[in-house]
């Protein structure tokens, strides 16, 4: 998202268009709403096959409105991703990994990202329609670096409290400790369907979950072990 569209959403808190509805009063709300129904819209029929008819219909906005704050239908779409990222960040910032000891707190990352892609499948189709689209929206987002730097950071401290205390095992970079994670993690809900209807799982049954998070985290600590 190029800075002008940066500018105009940050001048949206402040200033609402000129009485599209009574909820311009409350800026920030409506944004936050625009986002949530799109978020849904854009993870259901992707950047191509969603509308912004029907985003507005369900915010009981107009498509000025949703311009006016975003600009273009791509321009929310990238706020949308934006904002998927964000979430999950926060969270995840949240998990206080550095009161743990190492093992503890590699399988608490583990485990709550298991758990956050069981639960928000909206994300995960987001991704994958992102990856469609090889990435070229986020591209232009001036934000998703440094939103993703705490994660890393996180893993990198714990990874070395870990090598320092002799439990993990040196020589391992903590992008590719990370992307593990996130590939075993990911594809317990990006291929749910395929795969459950190719192997007769249900990987969502609680039972067959648990087992799949335990066996994920067990992977990922054998593999960082000294």
């Amino acid at each position: 998202m190029n800075e002008t569209v940066h500018s105009k959403r940050r001048a949206a808190r402040s200033v609402a268009p000129a009485k599209e509805t009574t909820r311009t009063n409350d800026p920030e709300r409506t944004m936050a709403n625009i986002l949530e129904v799109a978020m849904a819209e854009f993870a259901e029929k992707g950047l191509a096959g969603a509308r912004i008819d029907e985003i507005a219909a369900a915010t009981q906005t107009s498509k000025r409105m949703i311009y006016y704050y975003f600009q273009s239908k791509e321009g929310l779409y990238l706020a949308v991703l934006e904002e998927s990222y964000r979430r999950m960040r926060e969270i995840e910032s949240q998990q206080h990994l550095e009161d743990l000891e190492p093992e503890a707190a590699l399988r608490k990352l583990v485990e709550f990202t298991f758990d956050h892609h069981a639960s928000h499948e909206n994300y995960i189709r987001l991704v994958i329609s992102e990856n469609m689209n090889r990435g070229q929206f986020l591209a232009q987002s001036q934000s998703i670096q440094q939103l993703n730097v705490p994660a890393i950071s996180a893993i990198r401290r714990l990874y070395e409290r870990g090598v320092a205390s002799g439990v993990f095992r040196p020589g391992l970079d903590a992008i590719d400790i990370h992307a593990s994670i996130s590939a075993l993690t990911f594809f317990n809900v990006s291929n749910r369907h395929t795969f459950g209807l190719i192997f007769k799982r249900d990987l969502s049954d609680p039972k067959i979950a648990a087992a799949r998070r335990d066996a994920i985290a067990e992977m990922v600590l054998r593999y960082v072990r000294a």
